[in-house]
């Protein structure tokens, strides 16, 4: 076939560059065969030696070099891939979009914090959809949250009870019915929408951020474009993005609200935080057995009564079982003898008392307590210790010496009728008794890592801690077991110093 005939443009250029022959093909281009595309000739001009991709008009094509080395002359063999750049774009642009969700999935969803992903929610939708943002929430009281980005990406918020002035936000933020995208000029946009927005702003839409059966918020973007319409690929895009969007704002919504209710439920569980009960010093430390968990089975409380003849009231508990559930049952627990203080006198009663609660309850959950009934008599204190399945308290003079009292009794929970053994114990200055649960006697770690710590071992340290004052003793009773139990499994762990203050005479403290 003659190169006149052939359906492809065919363009002959000399060593300069310039059009020396062409065929009818090229001279049918737009521009005809002496308009000569800028990209075609720097390649010539170059000297490539491969396919070149360029348009021409409306159409792109790829041109083959021929080269003729002996004039310097090249034939510029042009073909039409304009369907083929087409799909070539298309395909760049999904898999672009594809990347897009991946990262805004990704993104939204990898924090529960609720502000955090405000401002992710923000920044995104100006990286991906406009030039500036606004997130708004469902009203709490009498306004909005508003969560504001602008191009740069710096995030600030804003409350505002003027949402009704914004056309189409009331709606997208009911979420149901579902309702489409929202349209407006700038100048419908309330001024809270539009205050700090860049220059130029053409045109606002406002989105339904779709939530778990409950609206999540609103989107409004801000746009320098004058159409008031999504491209196809970016209305794919914006309605992924807002349905991600209202997911992840939910669920950190939901977890926010568990949060605040966890903690508030938690204040209540969490032991009392006290130095001293009518000049006595009393100090504790809890330690849960979870290294995330803030509360489980074991207790303490300190009821303080002040005036002569009246006796404060310590409890040192350890509730069967471990974890929230464990937790909740100390709850009642405490709340229960919260509730006996006015017969805590009378130790036997109160513990049955608390005996009849529980096995009323369902379920078979006990406990072990242990008492201490605290009066201040001069500089001396008098104990009363009650012990119902507890491990016995441990009293540490300034001599060194270790006592454990003698007490004892029947766990609370499990039998119709309990028993105990009360004794009355006198604290001198400097002395201090020492209220424990299993979780220090019991740690398991050592040498070989399986060793319990001991009611032997407590005592052997407790002597080294004679003098001590309450606070320091309970410190260095806590650190003694976990040192024990180094990384091995631990168990609750409770620890309640009573100590009297050692006398200062008037030529100085004692040594």
């Amino acid at each position: 076939m003659a190169r006149e005939d052939t359906p492809y443009p065919m363009l002959v250029l000399g060593a300069s560059g310039v059009v020396e022959a062409a065929n009818t093909a090229a001279r049918a281009l737009p521009g005809g065969a002496r308009d000569i595309p800028a990209w075609l000739l720097r390649a010539h001009r170059e000297h490539s030696g491969g396919p070149v991709r360029g348009p021409v008009g409306e159409r792109i094509f790829e041109a083959h070099p021929v080269h003729d080395d002996g004039a310097g002359r090249v034939e510029w063999w042009l073909v039409d891939v304009t369907e083929q750049h087409r799909a070539g774009e298309a395909l760049r642009a999904e898999r672009d979009s594809l990347a897009a969700v991946i990262e805004v999935s990704s993104r939204l969803l990898s924090t529960l914090n609720l502000d955090r992903c405000l401002e992710t929610v923000a920044r995104l939708a100006v990286r991906h959809l406009a030039d500036a943002a606004r997130v708004v929430l469902p009203r709490r009281g009498h306004r909005h949250m508003v969560a504001c980005c602008e191009a740069g990406g710096a995030v600030h918020r804003d409350l505002t009870g003027d949402a009704g002035s914004m056309p189409g936000l009331a709606e997208a933020l009911r979420a149901f019915p579902p309702v489409p995208p929202r349209w407006l000029d700038p100048a419908e946009a309330p001024g809270w929408v539009t205050r700090d927005a860049p220059a130029g702003i053409g045109s606002v839409v406002v989105l339904a951020l779709p939530g778990y059966g409950l609206p999540a918020g609103a989107l409004i973007l801000l746009r320098r474009s004058e159409s008031h319409a999504f491209t196809p690929s970016e209305e794919l895009f914006a309605s992924l993005f807002a349905a991600r969007a209202g997911t992840a704002i939910s669920i950190a919504r939901l977890y926010a609200e568990q949060a605040s209710i966890t903690e508030t439920l938690m204040a209540d569980l969490l032991p009392p935080v006290v130095t001293h009960v009518d000049g006595v010093e009393v100090a504790g430390r809890y330690r849960a057995a979870g290294d995330s968990a803030l509360v489980g089975g074991d207790f303490y409380d300190v009821h303080a009564v002040s005036g002569a003849g009246h006796r404060s009231l310590v409890v040192l508990g350890d509730v069967s079982g471990k974890g929230l559930e464990a937790a909740v049952l100390t709850g009642k627990i405490r709340n229960t003898l919260r509730a006996l203080l006015p017969f805590a006198d009378d130790h036997q009663r109160v513990l049955n008392r608390l005996n009849d609660v529980l096995l009323a309850a369902e379920g078979s959950r006990y406990v072990t307590l242990v008492l201490a009934g605290v009066e201040r008599r001069g500089g001396r204190v008098v104990l009363r210790l009650t012990s119902a399945g507890h491990p016995p308290p441990m009293i540490v003079r300034l001599d060194g010496r270790v006592q454990v009292a003698r007490t004892r009794g029947t766990l609370i929970g499990l039998l119709e009728h309990v028993t105990s053994v009360t004794e009355e114990v006198l604290l001198e200055p400097g002395d201090t008794c020492l209220l424990y649960s299993d979780g220090v006697i019991e740690a398991r770690g050592g040498p070989l890592g399986g060793e319990l710590f001991g009611d032997e071992r407590l005592e052997a340290e407790l002597r080294r801690c004679a003098g001590m004052p309450a606070d320091a003793l309970a410190e260095r009773v806590q650190m003694l077991a976990s040192q024990w139990a180094g990384g091995g499994e631990r168990d609750d762990l409770a620890v309640v110093a009573i100590g009297v203050p050692r006398e200062t005479p008037r030529n100085g403290p004692v040594p």
